[in-house]
C-alpha cells in the first residue's frame, strides 16, 4: 500500500529538527557535572576541617591524611554517580560517549597535583598539600571554562589565587586545615550554584526541543 504524501513531509520536519538539535548540542555547555554535587562537596570540606580544628581526631599528620583522603573518596564517588546518572539517563545526549570528552580537560591538573601529592607525602613535607590542592582544583575549573559556564573561570581563579596565598604563608600548615575548608567551602558552593543556575536553563532549552517520540 503506498505512503500517503503527507506523510513524507511530517518525516522529514522530524528529521530536521532532531538534526538541528543535535547540531545545537554539540555547542552546548557539557552538563556531566553537578551543582548540587559539587556544593555537598565543599561543605563535606569544611566539616572535615571545623572536625579537625576542634580535636575531634588525633592532631598527626596520618590522622589529617587519612580524613581528607576519604573527603576525596566521597567527593569522587558522588561526582562519578552523578555523572553516570546524567550520562544515561539526559534524553537530549542519547547515551553518546563523545559527550563525555570534557572529562578529559580535567584529567592533566588532576594528574599534576596527584604527583605532587604523591612527592610531598614520601618526602614527609605536608605542609604545601592544602596550596598545592587548591592550585589543582583552580586549574580544573579552569580548564572547563569552554565547556561550563564562562563564570567557573572566576572560580579557577579564585582557587590558584587562594593557593598561591596559602602557599607563600609558611604559618599555614597542615595541621590548620581551616583554610582548606573554608577555600574550597566557598569555591564550591560558587561553582555548584552556577552549574545549578545553568542546568535549569538547559532544562527549559530540552522541554523546548523535545520531540513528541521522545515524550
Amino acid at each position: 500500500m503506498e505512503t500517503p504524501l503527507s506523510v513524507h513531509p511530517l518525516h522529514d520536519a522530524l528529521h530536521t529538527v532532531r538534526t538541528l538539535r543535535r547540531s545545537l548540542l554539540q555547542k552546548e555547555r557539557f552538563k556531566g557535572w553537578s551543582g548540587p554535587t559539587r556544593i555537598f562537596s565543599g561543605t563535606l570540606a569544611l566539616v572535615a576541617a571545623l572536625i579537625s580544628e576542634q580535636g575531634w581526631i588525633p592532631q598527626t599528620n596520618r590522622s589529617y591524611l587519612i580524613l581528607w583522603a576519604l573527603v576525596f573518596l566521597s567527593a569522587v564517588i558522588l561526582n562519578v554517580g552523578a555523572l553516570t546518572y546524567w550520562f544515561l539517563n539526559d534524553r537530549m545526549i542519547q547515551r553518546d560517549t563523545t559527550r563525555l570528552k570534557p572529562i578529559l580537560d580535567v584529567v592533566p591538573p588532576l594528574a599534576v597535583g596527584a604527583l605532587f601529592t604523591l612527592v610531598l607525602i614520601l618526602q614527609r613535607n605536608l605542609d604545601p598539600l592544602y596550596g598545592v590542592w587548591m592550585c589543582m582544583f583552580g586549574l580544573t575549573n579552569f580548564a572547563s571554562r569552554y565547556v561550563l559556564p564562562t563564570a567557573i573561570a572566576f572560580v579557577g581563579i579564585f582557587y590558584i589565587a587562594a593557593g598561591a596565598l596559602c602557599l607563600l604563608m609558611p604559618e599555614i600548615t597542615f595541621l590548620h586545615p581551616l583554610a582548606m575548608g573554608l577555600v574550597f567551602c566557598a569555591g564550591e558552593w560558587a561553582g555548584g550554584t552556577i552549574l545549578y543556575v545553568d542546568d535549569r536553563r538547559y532544562a527549559a532549552f530540552s522541554r523546548q526541543f523535545a520531540t513528541p517520540d521522545e515524550d
